[in-house]
């Protein structure tokens, strides 16, 4: 079995989040990591993938340093925090369908959080 390349795009959500590298092409099979780095020191990261005609969809997120969660479309990913700035997907052997553009994001609180709150107002 022959083996095939990917592209793998990184694109960032705000200033205060950067992800390395930018771009990526290589083999099926290989492991890749993508880094993500913010500045903010919030606790809740998020790394999502964005197939051409389709929207975001979540692959894993973090509350807080050593807390990973499996998002809707997790499998063939690891994921990595090991302090507050850093959060790393890992493509655990890289297969032509995660060629993707892929978004890291970061948050002060999430968005479940957020709807929680606003239905006890009042």
């Amino acid at each position: 079995v022959g083996s095939r390349s990917l592209i793998l795009s990184a694109s960032s959500t705000d200033a205060v989040v950067t992800q390395i590298p930018r771009h990526k092409i290589t083999q099926t099979g290989k492991k890749v990591t993508l880094r993500c780095h913010q500045t903010d020191n919030y606790n809740y990261m998020y790394w999502y993938r964005q197939d051409l005609g389709s929207g975001l969809r979540l692959i894993h997120y973090s509350y807080g340093v050593g807390s990973m969660e499996k998002g809707d479309v997790s499998d063939g990913y690891n994921v990595s925090r090991t302090n507050t700035e850093d959060f790393s997907l890992i493509l655990v052997s890289a297969t032509t369908s995660q060629t993707s553009v892929y978004f890291c994001a970061n948050s002060d609180s999430t968005a479940l959080h957020s709807r929680f709150v606003s239905a006890h107002k009042g």
